[in-house]
């Protein structure tokens, strides 16, 4: 996989350089593991405290009631369908490996057409959910049915947000045009 080092952007914001105000380090220590610069998206959002802030309580990164493996996957696919580059990188760097999600999985988020062949059926089906929602803003009750075979109401709710959260995600640093970590790769090119 290429590093982000191939792929050069402006920032329209310049992300903020330390030190930083008290609130915005006290969000940075509470987001970032110790000993790890805040990333820049965090330090774009750090122009306004109240988004940060906000952005760091009501991020869905912690355990909640789906895997770590369909969080991510949704989290990746999501990212994928919105041409979110910096952070689809972000999360196949740090996240995907640890959540069992494999290289060619990884790759297969950013496709156009999803290779179902690298997906176990219910995979398939947060897919799916991923696809709908970028595409409709809704969930067909064919699909609702197949889900609710695999997942209770609370990890319904959370799947979804997700899924939308990083919709959000995706615009804030598409918009921004936010500078790639120097760890994380950029989608794979044809």
């Amino acid at each position: 996989m290429a590093t982000s080092q191939t792929t050069q952007t402006t920032p329209r914001i310049k992300p903020l350089s330390p030190p930083y105000a008290s609130q915005v380090q006290a969000n940075f220590d509470t987001i970032m593991p110790p000993g790890m610069a805040p990333l820049n998206i965090f330090r774009t959002v750090g122009h306004n405290p109240r988004v940060l802030q906000r952005m760091v309580s009501g991020g869905l990164l912690d355990k909640g009631s789906i895997t770590v493996s369909d969080r991510e996957l949704v989290i990746l696919r999501t990212c994928g369908l919105c041409g979110a580059e910096y952070e689809w990188g972000v999360h196949a760097a740090i996240f995907a490996g640890k959540a069992g999600i494999s290289q060619a999985q990884i790759n297969d988020t950013h496709a156009p057409t999803s290779n179902l062949s690298l997906w176990s059926p219910q995979q398939q089906l947060l897919i799916a959910l991923c696809e709908q929602l970028h595409n409709t803003n809704r969930v067909e009750d064919t699909l609702w049915e197949k889900l609710q075979t695999h997942y209770q109401a609370e990890q319904l709710i959370e799947l979804v947000m997700v899924a939308g959260l990083y919709h959000a995600v995706s615009f804030m640093v598409n918009a921004c045009q936010i500078t790639p970590e120097s760890f994380a790769p950029t989608f794979p090119r044809a």
